[in-house]
């Protein structure tokens, strides 16, 4: 019987020695994760830092408004002046803020006032009837805040800024776009734009003003967008300019009510100048 001699088992070859990486390649790359936290830290820094950015950004123009309006004024009235353009900006703020819409801080332009911006009025005419006619109604509140102090002080300084804020609300309150009146307009009838656009180019006739020759022009192209709007724009056009009769009636009530009260106003604050 021949006999077998089992085959030998050779020992499984030992696996490679594994490479360790260099101590060079792993400072580079905790290096780079240091450098990425700390640019992720400046970015957070940043993003909480934005709004204090907005906040310096709109004291800086205040400022730079209170130096334009110093020259012609002096210190005191600049900054009143300027504080009553702030609370009639506010008005507009606090309006679309109660629309759901989020607005910025007011950014003030020496010689033009003051603006805001949002990425809407509102949802409705109705809506933006109510922000345009805020502003003007907390701006105659500021105003009249002027009159208490004028007769606490007797001080005529807080009598000609009561003036000037009644005179500056009135004048927003002229019915054409861009200016708060003309907002309140989009919930009254289509055919008091027009009025209104015919009243104000009158009115540059009467008291030619560069001001108003830019209100003119862009109050006109204004005033035609929105009529070829409601004109051409479709359901959804329809529906933005319509308003209950009652609505209608109490935005009348409260556009004619702050024109009689700002004029009685303006009557009330005047002081007239006297030469020498």
């Amino acid at each position: 019987m021949e006999s077998t001699t089992p085959p030998q088992l050779l020992p499984a070859p030992a696996p490679p020695p594994e490479r360790e990486r260099p101590a060079h390649a792993r400072g580079k790359l905790g290096a780079a994760g240091a450098a990425l936290l700390a640019v992720l830290a400046k970015l957070k820094a940043i993003l909480l830092f934005l709004p204090k950015v907005k906040v310096l950004a709109t004291a800086g123009s205040m400022v730079v408004s209170v130096l334009a309006y110093a020259t012609i004024w002096g210190v005191p009235f600049a900054v009143g002046f300027v504080v009553l353009l702030l609370v009639h900006e506010m008005g507009h703020v606090i309006a679309l803020r109660r629309e759901g819409i989020r607005a910025s801080a007011p950014m003030f332009i020496p010689f033009l006032g003051a603006v805001i911006s949002a990425r809407s009025l509102g949802g409705n005419a109705l809506s933006e009837a109510r922000v345009g006619l805020a502003g003007p109604i907390l701006g105659s509140v500021g105003s009249a805040a002027c009159i208490a102090i004028w007769h606490a002080t007797g001080n005529d300084l807080w009598r000609a800024l009561a003036f000037t804020g009644f005179f500056l609300n009135l004048f927003n309150l002229l019915p054409v776009v861009p200016l708060d009146g003309g907002r309140a307009m989009a919930a009254m009838a289509p055919w008091m734009w027009g009025i209104g656009f015919l009243a104000l180019l009158g009115l540059v006739f009467v008291m030619p003003n560069p001001v108003l020759l830019l209100i003119v022009v862009f109050g006109g192209l204004s005033t035609y967008r929105r009529w070829q709007n409601r004109r051409h724009g479709g359901a959804e056009q329809e529906a933005y300019y319509r308003v209950a009769p009652l609505d209608r009636a109490l935005v009348a009530a409260v556009y004619l009510s702050l024109i009689a009260l700002l004029v009685v106003g303006m009557h009330a604050t005047h002081l007239p100048r006297t030469l020498g």
